[in-house]
């Protein structure tokens, strides 16, 4: 079972100063479309991670115990990517259900869909 936060939940996160990384595993040409902002947002598309691995990450993702919310467009990228880091010893990592989409139609339509 891949561990899940909603997008209401995802909400109060990033309305809170709680120390997180938002890891967006879309691809770059997405993110034309549709964004968050915020401080905590690292982009990670899935296919470098694919071929470059746990590497690529930032220094703050790299850490196996941050919390680390994985977002795209859906939610099957961010479960899949969330599965593959749990399996690598992260502890506290969560898939955002819905993605993005979700986000912007029951969040803010503002981050644009697409």
């Amino acid at each position: 079972m891949i561990p899940e936060i909603t997008v209401e939940e995802l909400s109060k996160k990033l309305k809170s100063h709680d120390g997180f990384v938002l890891l967006d595993v879309r691809e770059l040409s997405e993110l034309e479309y549709a964004k968050i902002t915020d401080a905590r947002l690292e982009v990670a598309p899935m296919s470098r991670l694919g071929r470059e691995g746990i590497d690529m990450l930032s220094e703050s993702a790299k850490s196996q115990t941050a919390a680390i919310y994985v977002l795209c467009h859906h939610g099957v990228r961010s479960a899949q990517v969330t599965g593959w880091l749990a399996s690598q010893g992260w502890v506290n990592v969560f898939s955002v259900r819905g993605g993005i989409d979700e986000y912007a139609r029951k969040i803010d339509r503002s981050v644009g869909m697409y």
